[in-house]
Parts: C-alpha cells; sequence; structure tokens
C-alpha cells in the first residue's frame, strides 16, 4: 500500500526537524571554533522553520497519517508550538553558559534537535511503536546531553544513573505495551481502545498491562515512589543541560501519558485513576517536604519538580476534558516557570562559578532590583501566589478534581501547596532581606537580558490574562 502525498504533508515539521539536524550535524565537523555561533544560528533558524510550519498545518482537524501511526490533531499543534517556543529559549540561555566554560560545540544544539524531534514524535504517535521510537530518541538524546562536560566525574555518573534507570523505565513501559498487544492484537491505539472497550470485564493480564504500563509513566515522569533520578540528574547535570531536561520533556510526557491513559486505556479509566491518585499524593508530599531541606537551588528545584508531577497527574485523573485541558495547561506553564527559574542560575553564574546554592541569590535585589523582581514572580507562581500563572494553573486543576467529586485529593493538593510555598518565599527573603554573599557584577549578553525579561513577564501576563491559552487548552482537549 503507497503512502499518500497528504502523509508526508503532515510530516512537513519532523521532516524539517530531521533534516536540518543533519544539517547542522555535518555542517558543525567543517565549522572552526570560532565560528561556532553559525550552528547555534541554525538550530534556533530550525525551531522557528519549525514553529511556522506547526501554525500553518493547524487546522483544527484530527487527521492520521502512515497507516494510522500518527496523528496530528490540536493537542498536537498547541503541545509542539509550546515546545518549540520553550527549546529556543533554552538554546538562548544556553549560549553565554557553554562558551563560558568551553561547552560551545555543535553537540549541544544537534542533540537538543534530536531530543525535540522524539519530543515531537511522542506528541504525535498514535502507534505504540511510534510512541516508543520517540521517546528512546528523546531518552537518548538526554543521555548524551548529561554528560556533555565529559570530563567531570559529576555530570558522567548522573548520566550513568540516568541512563540505568531511563531503560529499567523503557523495560517496563515496553513490558506493559507488548502485554496490550498480546491482549488486544494491535499496536494501534484507536484499535486497542476500541478492543478493551469490547471486553467484558478487566482480566488478570490487562490488569498488569495497566500496572506495568502505568509504572513505567511514573518512572519517565518522575512521580514517587520513582523519583529518585531526578535530584542527582539534575544536580549532577550541567545548568543548560539541566535546563533543557527540566522544561519542554514535561510538555512531551503529558502528551505521552495522553495517548497512552486517555486514548488508548481511556476504557479502563476508573482503574488507572487510583492508582495515578496514589502516585499523586505521594508525589506532592515527598516533593514538597524534602526540598525544604535542601541548600542547592537545583535539587530543590527538583524536588518542587516532584511536586509538580503530582499536579499534572491530578489534571490526568479526573478523566473528563477539563481536567485533561488543566493538565496540559499545567505542563505548558510550568515549562515557561521552569526554563525562567534555571535560566535565572545560568544569569547568575559565571566562569568557574555555579550559581546553584541557595545563598548565592543572597542580596540579589542589591545586585540587580530587575532580575530579583523576575525571580520573585517565578518563585510565587511556582508556589501559586496570584496573580501569576502558577496560581490559575493550580486553581484550574483543583476545579477539574472537585468536578469528578475527589475532594479530599483537592485538599491534600491545597495542603502541600501551603507547604511547598515555605521553600519558594524563602529564596524571596534571601533576596530581598538578606546581605549579598557574592559581590561581582551580573555577567549577561542583551538577548539574554530581553529573553529572561520576556520569560518572567510571560509568567505575570499569563496570570492576569490566562482565559486566551486555557481556551487554547480546552479546545485542544475537546477536539
Amino acid at each position: 500500500m503507497p503512502i499518500e502525498p497528504m502523509d508526508f504533508q503532515l510530516l512537513l515539521p519532523e521532516i524539517f526537524v530531521l533534516s536540518m539536524a543533519c544539517i547542522v550535524l555535518v555542517l558543525d565537523l567543517f565549522i572552526h571554533e570560532r565560528n561556532r555561533v553559525i550552528t547555534y544560528g541554525l538550530s534556533q533558524l530550525t525551531l522557528f522553520g519549525a514553529l511556522a510550519l506547526v501554525i500553518a498545518l493547524a487546522d483544527g482537524e484530527s487527521r492520521t497519517a502512515m497507516f494510522g501511526t500518527y496523528v496530528a490533531d490540536p493537542m498536537a499543534s498547541l503541545a509542539k508550538a509550546f515546545v518549540m517556543i520553550v527549546v529556543f529559549a533554552v538554546f538562548l540561555y544556553s549560549k553565554d553558559y557553554l562558551r563560558q566554560r568551553d561547552l560551545f560545540k555543535g553537540e549541544y544544539y544537534v542533540l537538543g534537535l534530536f531530543g525535540v524531534l522524539g519530543m515531537m514524535i511522542m506528541i504525535s504517535a498514535h502507534s505504540y511503536l511510534t510512541l516508543y521510537l520517540g521517546l528512546e530518541l528523546l531518552s537518548l538524546s538526554l543521555y548524551a546531553m548529561v554528560a556533555l562536560h565529559r570530563d567531570s566525574g559529576v555530570a558522567s555518573e548522573a548520566a550513568m544513573k540516568y541512563f540505568v534507570l531511563g531503560a529499567l523505565a523503557s523495560g517496563m513501559l515496553l513490558y506493559g505495551m507488548s502485554l496490550l498487544y498480546g491482549i488486544t492484537g494491535s499496536l494501534n491505539i484507536a484499535e486497542v481502545a476500541s478492543n478493551i472497550r469490547a471486553m467484558a470485564e478487566l482480566d488478570l493480564a490487562l490488569i498488569f498491562a495497566l500496572s506495568f504500563v502505568v509504572l513505567g509513566l511514573a518512572f519517565k515522569l518522575g512521580a514517587v515512589p520513582f523519583h529518585m533520578w531526578i535530584p542527582d540528574v539534575y544536580h549532577g547535570a550541567p545548568t543548560c543541560v539541566t535546563l533543557f531536561i527540566g522544561s519542554a520533556p514535561k510538555i512531551a510526557a503529558f502528551a505521552m501519558a495522553m495517548r497512552l491513559l486517555a486514548e488508548s486505556l481511556g476504557g479502563v479509566q476508573a482503574d488507572w485513576s487510583g492508582m495515578l491518585a496514589i502516585l499523586a499524593v505521594l508525589s506532592l508530599a515527598v516533593g514538597n517536604i524534602i526540598a525544604i531541606a535542601q541548600a542547592n537551588l537545583k535539587r530543590m528545584l527538583a524536588y518542587s519538580t516532584i511536586s509538580h508531577v503530582g499536579f499534572l497527574l491530578l489534571g490526568i485523573l479526573s478523566g473528563t476534558v477539563e481536567g485533561y485541558a488543566s493538565a496540559l495547561f499545567y505542563a505548558i506553564t510550568y515549562a515557561i516557570m521552569a526554563a525562567a527559574a534555571f535560566g535565572m542560575i545560568i544569569l547568575l553564574s559565571r566562569s568557574g562559578f555555579e550559581a546553584d546554592a541557595l545563598e548565592d541569590f543572597k542580596g540579589l535585589n542589591t545586585r540587580s532590583p530587575w532580575h530579583a523582581f523576575l525571580m520573585l514572580l517565578v518563585m510565587f507562581s511556582m508556589a501559586g501566589v496570584p496573580p501569576t500563572v502558577g496560581f490559575y494553573a493550580k486553581l484550574a486543576v483543583i476545579q477539574a478534581v472537585v468536578g469528578v467529586d475527589l475532594l479530599w485529593l483537592a485538599l491534600a493538593a491545597v495542603f502541600f501547596s501551603i507547604i511547598g510555598a515555605f521553600y519558594y518565599l524563602r529564596v524571596v527573603k534571601l533576596m530581598y532581606f538578606d546581605e549579598p554573599v557574592d559581590t561581582q557584577p551580573l555577567q549577561y549578553g542583551t538577548d539574554m537580558h530581553v529573553a529572561i525579561s520576556v520569560n518572567g513577564l510571560a509568567i505575570l501576563l499569563l496570570g492576569l490574562f490566562p482565559g486566551a491559552l486555557m481556551g487554547a487548552c480546552m479546545a485542544a482537549m475537546a477536539g
């Protein structure tokens, strides 16, 4: 059976990113060290071109391609668009950081582009095989990026730990998918969903399959008790890589969870929602409580990520369009907040100095009131303080949970959010009420200054006017 020309049209963003990644890879081999900025420029151009293609092809319709293994729908378009925007900011923040540490090489950008391609495939996967290929492409890129600083023992250890635990998670997810294939006889997500709905009752094999799929997802998302890799990887990796891992992949992970749970296993939603409820509460509790004890900002943000995963799961487990839309809104806004938070660490860092300890932020208001204000917005948003977007994101998720009569989950989310506010507000206290330990002037380029300012103000503006983005999320999930 021949492939239809329309199929290639739907895949144009992925084809473009793949082609450009290969061009950047080959071109980088022949570029002199002093002209390395060409690699950076081409990588940014790739993201801009892919974003334009995604927007141009978004027509609100849901269509499949490549024999039903790929889907182009409103959720995919919205998620891919924000992946491009966030990674564009990540590459921009990383430029000076890499240059100051003699790491400004093509590998970072080429691996980043292949990671973007993996995320795009995960988001548009309509078959278990496609989903797994996208996941592995992203994972392999991230493993290599963590070990980017080859002379660093800490980075190598983090990469090894990430690789081993990531492989374990992939194995469990693959085993769950294999069982589903054995039960339903298909790898196509729509066919699997149809076959499961036709089953009279939940048999033992399906319970095992469901359990392994949820466990694999929990590992990949970093939900408790499968969270142990996140703090070590976030801490051990160069900050520019932590920035990449901690931002855009969260949007792709949400899309993967939606394809696997809501679309493929929607017929047994009552069974997996119970598992997600336990994982969500554990993630909220462990993430928020252990973060209080952290003196390193990257580790604190890592435990913060675990607690945010709990909120993400709450939106998904509600099983309604409102819940899915609130989870998508949460994933997008969290990626924006995480990019700003790690971007601030990069902004305060310089050659031979990593500003990743909490005390490095002491007296930031004295050194730079504007950047202290931006960091205040980020911390307020992550804590859920109005009028920042983090408040609205948490509120939307809690409303979705209350809407399905899970009041105890909503109360647990509010309770642990109040506990979590302590460590976010501690950073604000250090910036505004303590004397600076480091008195060196901040070193940053104009592009970095503009980007971090836009990023920080976006957190405030999306909080003041969340309607447009939430409307887009609702339309994406309803479509």
